[in-house]
């Protein structure tokens, strides 16, 4: 991936695991590659500028030896998984934020009025 560009983001988590992507989700191979002729490619003006501390990306590991293709269908398949839970994990949440009192319900009464008695 074109890890100069100011779409791309990468994550490290505590287990060591790395995560690189492109923000706009336009590497469908990624974390290998970028399409070659990306029209949002942009520079990240920081890149030249900033300086490396001693928090290094670990190396991306070695591309798989299957065909593009069938790693194409095995992350489309895992993003139709994920856009398909989407809805019912907002529905969830809805319900749970539906059942509690704002805060300024909880002082002033409950209608949000300020009309409750102190």
């Amino acid at each position: 991936m074109r890890e100069d560009c100011r779409h791309f983001q990468s994550r490290t988590y505590s287990d060591g695991e790395a995560a690189r992507f492109c923000v706009l989700d336009l590497a469908p191979e990624a974390p290998w590659h970028c399409p070659p002729d990306c029209a949002s490619y942009q520079p990240d003006m920081g890149v030249g500028t900033f300086v490396t501390g001693s928090l290094v990306r670990p190396p991306v590991e070695e591309e798989p030896e299957d065909d593009p293709a069938e790693i194409g269908a095995l992350l489309e398949s895992a993003d139709e998984i994920v856009t398909a839970a989407g809805p019912a994990i907002v529905e969830e949440v809805q319900r749970e934020r539906s059942g509690r009192k704002k805060w300024w319900q909880r002082r002033r009464g409950g209608d949000g009025t300020g009309s409750g008695s102190r």
